[in-house]
């Protein structure tokens, strides 16, 4: 049954990489939340989150924290990934994905930041 779960895991994020390559990323010279990468590029690099963004009982990866980490260093980004198009059509559930960084631990992270309809706890 694992075997099974962590397969379909990696066709939907296969095919979520597809997708995005489908359609494509669009492209803005000025720096957006994330700099000059997209919020759909970030989140991509969120994959080993992909779990414990959709269930609140799941335990939290090191390299998920990382990652979190590296993206949370701007609050407004992280928000505009967990709002993402791709991470909707990942399945994530934002008011889950949120409480990634208090589930990593991080000391420093934006207690209180408003996203979207969500506050980060």
């Amino acid at each position: 049954m694992r075997e099974m779960a962590a397969a379909l895991k990696l066709v939907c994020l296969l095919g979520l990489i597809v997708l995005v390559s489908i359609v494509g990323l669009e492209r803005v010279d000025a720096a957006g939340e994330c700099g000059k990468s997209s919020p759909d590029n970030e989140a991509l690099k969120l994959a080993p989150c992909a779990e414990a963004a959709q269930d609140q009982n799941a335990a939290v990866s090191a390299s998920c924290c990382d990652q979190v980490r590296k993206i949370g260093q701007s609050p407004s980004c992280l928000c505009a990934v967990m709002l993402s198009n791709t991470a909707k059509a990942s399945g994530i559930k934002p008011e889950i994905a949120i409480t990634i960084p208090k589930r990593c631990n991080i000391a420093n992270r934006p207690v209180g930041y408003k996203c979207g309809p969500y506050t980060l706890p």
